[in-house]
Formats: structure tokens, C-alpha cells, sequence
């Protein structure tokens, strides 16, 4: 008698899309005092940028710091940053910042948005709601969020959409009914600061059900919580966000400080074992809707 049957699945195997690793290489919070690994200068941000690449990042995520090292919105120095990535990597997807921690005018906020031409970033963060973090707040009105959010659609930059609990996953629904918001959409669901959602799995699993299937979204784990919430994602079909910007160190118990590579091809080992691939730049801008970016003229300002 011959036992062997044919099964038929109950449902399809999902086939996930190619990972996207986004490294946020610098932030706007650590110092050099509590890592020398962290990307300060202009040259250090570009070259910690060539590093992810070659790595296996798609994305790299740009916060400017002034000459003292302090986090600055001065599009200047993000001229220089961009002009020598796109010299190194010009594939690299370029995402630029657009924080409301430090400051709450939409001039400044907004001034990284009016570079053009080659300068022109790929992607700017848009933060879609206030909250706190430990010692501080981080300031979005609905006027700001929606003033900005059509900036970077006049300028054909693609929002990196920062949630950090469900109300801002209302938000961009309620942006994207309004036509403020258009895909392809892109998030990154920040999970672990105190006073936001937590980095459980069940929050996760929650957040991502409430995301419109149209969403490309990655995860990202503040401290501690930083693998824990990459590794959900990798498994889960989402991508990953990654880097000093959320925790610098390697090891949960504190011993090893870490550099953006060291994460990355963390990353890259952990995705190979189940067999997901990893997206280039071209595959992630095509995921994305993110034109090539063509070799041209820097505009000198």
C-alpha cells in the first residue's frame, strides 16, 4: 500500500520581497564621548555611508551635525554630505531628515528639501505625530506634518513615513485619503522608547496588521530592542532599519560597541539563513518608485 499522499497547502507560501536595510548611521542623540564608531563630520558620514553600502544597505539614513558635532539642519552641510555619497555610491538612496526634536520651524525643518538637481535627496523622514521621548518631545503639528509632507511631494521626494504607535498609522491613512500622501509608501515602525509602542512582538504584529497592504514597512527597535525587532521583520516580510542612530552597542549586555558595518552585515548573515535576499539600491528604487539617480552637475550653493 503505498502511503505517500498529495497535500494540498491550506493556503499560498508567500514569497517576500527582496530586504531593504536602511542604515541610520548617526542620529541626532549619541556622541562621540559614548562611541568613537559614530559618524560626526562630513567625512566620516560619507565614508561610514560607502561602508553600508558595500555592505549591503540600500538606504542610508542622513542626520547633519555642525563642526562641534551637534545635530544642525543646515542644508549646507547636507550639500556636502549628499555631493560626496553620490560621488562614492550614486545608487545609494539618500534619506534625508526633517526632525521636529530640535526644531519646530518649518523653515528650518524644511530647508534640506530645496536642494536640487544631484543634491536633490531620494527620501526625507516625516515624522506623523508628536510624542515624547525621555527627556524631550518631539514636536509634529498636523499643519507641519501635512506643510511638509507637500514639500517633499512639490520636490518628488518620497516621504520615509516615522511611525511610532498606531494614531500615526491613522495619520498617514488619513493623509493619503486627503491626497497629501500618495505610494509607493514606505514606513519605518520605531518600537521600544518608553512613552511610545512597545518592542513585543504582539505590538508589532498590531501595528504592521493595521498598515494597508500597499506599505512597504521596515522595523526598527530602539536600544536593546534593536535586533529583537529586525529579526521579527526579516521574518515577517518587512525590512529593517539599523544602525548607531538607535543603538550603539553590538551586545545586550553592554561590552561591545558597535560600528553601522558591524550591524548591517549582521543583517545580511541572519537574512541569508532563511534564505531572503537582499535588495541593491536599483531594486530597492524600483521597489520604492524612486527614480536612478543620474550622474550630473553638482549645484554649488
Amino acid at each position: 500500500m503505498n502511503d505517500k499522499r498529495d497535500f494540498e497547502m491550506p493556503y499560498p507560501i508567500k514569497q517576500y520581497p527582496k530586504l531593504i536595510i536602511n542604515a541610520a548611521i548617526t542620529g541626532m542623540v549619541h556622541t562621540k564621548a559614548q562611541t568613537p564608531h559614530l559618524p560626526e563630520s562630513v567625512s566620516e558620514i560619507i565614508e561610514d555611508a560607502v561602508r553600508c553600502r558595500k555592505a549591503g544597505a540600500s538606504i542610508v539614513h542622513i542626520h547633519a551635525r555642525d563642526k562641534n558635532g551637534l545635530p544642525s539642519s543646515d542644508r549646507r552641510i547636507y550639500t556636502e554630505i549628499i555631493e560626496g555619497i553620490r560621488e562614492c555610491c550614486p545608487d545609494l538612496i539618500i534619506c534625508v531628515s526633517t526632525s521636529g526634536r530640535l526644531e519646530n520651524s518649518f523653515e528650518k525643518r524644511s530647508d534640506v528639501l530645496n536642494l536640487e538637481g544631484a543634491l536633490k535627496p531620494d527620501m526625507a523622514s516625516l515624522t506623523l505625530g508628536s510624542f515624547n521621548f525621555v527627556k524631550q518631545a518631539s514636536i509634529n503639528s498636523p499643519e507641519i506634518i501635512e506643510k511638509l509632507a507637500l514639500k517633499m511631494r512639490e520636490n518628488g521626494i518620497v516621504p520615509e513615513l516615522e511611525i511610532f504607535d498606531t494614531g500615526m498609522i491613522n495619520a498617514a491613512k488619513m493623509l493619503a485619503g486627503k491626497g497629501i500622501l500618495h505610494g509607493p509608501f514606505y514606513c519605518n515602525l520605531l518600537m521600544g522608547s518608553p512613552y511610545t509602542a512597545q518592542a513585543t512582538l504582539f505590538d508589532l504584529a498590531s501595528m504592521v496588521q493595521k498598515l494597508p497592504d500597499s506599505f512597504h514597512w521596515a522595523a526598527a527597535g530602539i536600544g536593546r530592542f534593536q535586533l529583537n525587532m529586525n529579526i521579527a521583520a526579516i521574518v515577517m516580510g518587512g525590512h529593517v532599519r539599523t544602525g548607531l542612530e538607535d543603538n550603539i552597542y553590538f551586545d545586550n549586555l553592554k561590552k561591545v560597541l558597535a560600528t553601522n558595518e558591524m550591524f548591517i552585515e549582521r543583517i545580511v548573515r541572519i537574512a541569508g539563513e532563511i534564505e531572503r535576499e537582499i535588495a541593491t539600491p536599483a531594486q530597492a528604487r524600483e521597489m520604492l518608485g524612486i527614480a536612478a539617480h543620474k550622474k550630473a552637475a553638482f549645484i554649488k550653493l
